[in-house]
């Protein structure tokens, strides 16, 4: 009869089986390094990119294990980055640009909104019809991360107003502790009408239409991530940039996920609010005019938001362009 070969003792067998998954997890690990990444803002609609990316394994079959913290008024981006607590981290272009050109080393990997949404919003019965109706009066600013902009507009029309610190919330200006509000176009305005104003009640000045059309959400990484780790930066836009196309192309999923992120933060928002959100970040993200630009910073976009920003005193000097953006977008067909 043919020789039959032992079978292995079991607790041998299960000495190999966890030899093996122990080898699996340790090389596992080895593949998927752990990235942190904040957005400048509480969960929203206007990250649903990001959170999509993840629940949908993107950024796993791209090799990383990525840990989203919570942003905020009081948490900048930039604050972040410096300190290590995040690797990768959403902010204006205005802002990045001022940050670099005051010596932090921070780097745009990829362009995500393609034209500026940001704006204030005055009620007519204030009397405030013009940039000029709004000297002297007092206006909700948000934190230092989105100052930039809005103080270009003030030096332009040299207005000297009454900055007051604003929150996450529109109920100072609704209550009339301002007489002129902060709100990007995707969410405070919605808001504001929401709350029963009309359109006609109210007096915008959208920084796009007044010389100050700044490109607004990109990705940044410190310029030493990028030299120590260009894969995994190119792998985190990469990932990043498949969650938001499959967030407009797929967008009541998207949203199903994003509403998960907004009822875990408690944020006071709803459905709708956030459907109107991401159907306004894909109308500034992917422009009809270009509509391949997904990741791309524009050389003509920057030197026009970092001239804007030297005119008005904001930088002494325009970093060049070549030490600023890092392509690291996927190529279009």
């Amino acid at each position: 009869m043919p020789h039959r070969p032992k079978s292995l003792p079991f607790r041998a067998l299960l000495l190999l089986i966890l030899g093996f998954t122990a080898l699996t997890s340790q090389v596992r690990g080895t593949e998927l390094p752990k990235v942190t990444f904040i957005p400048q803002w509480l969960p929203q609609a206007q990250f649903a990119g990001f959170y999509t990316a993840y629940e949908k394994g993107c950024y796993r079959r791209h090799g990383l294990e990525v840990d989203i913290l919570r942003g905020g008024p009081g948490k900048p981006t930039s604050e972040s980055l410096e300190t290590g607590e995040a690797r990768f981290g959403t902010m204006f272009l205005a802002t990045a640009i001022a940050k670099r050109a005051q010596g932090l080393p921070l780097v745009n990997i990829g362009q995500l909104v393609q034209r500026s949404a940001l704006m204030l919003v005055a009620k007519k019965s204030g009397g405030i019809n013009a940039p000029r109706d709004l000297h002297g009066k007092k206006v909700g600013v948000w934190g230092a991360e989105f100052q930039t902009q809005p103080r270009a507009f003030f030096r332009k029309y040299h207005l000297n107003v009454h900055e007051v610190p604003q929150s996450a919330t529109i109920n100072l200006f609704l209550r009339g502790g301002v007489e002129a509000a902060s709100a990007m176009w995707y969410n405070e305005y919605h808001l504001i009408l929401n709350a029963g104003l009309d359109p006609e009640e109210l007096t915008t000045f959208l920084f796009a239409d007044h010389g100050l059309n700044f490109p607004e959400d990109g990705i940044y990484c410190l310029e030493s991530t990028f030299k120590k780790h260009p894969r995994m930066c190119r792998n985190f836009v990469q990932a990043s940039m498949e969650g938001w196309r499959y967030a407009f192309e797929h967008p009541q999923e998207a949203l199903d996920i994003v509403m998960k992120y907004v009822t875990a933060a408690h944020a006071p928002t709803n459905r709708v609010h956030q459907k109107w959100m991401l159907e306004r970040m894909q109308d500034i993200i992917l422009p009809p005019s270009d509509p391949a630009g997904l990741g791309v910073l524009k050389a003509e976009d920057y030197y026009f938001t970092a001239g804007e920003l030297k005119t008005t005193g904001i930088i002494k000097e325009i970093p060049p362009f070549s030490n600023f953006f890092i392509n690291c977008a996927p190529h279009e067909e």
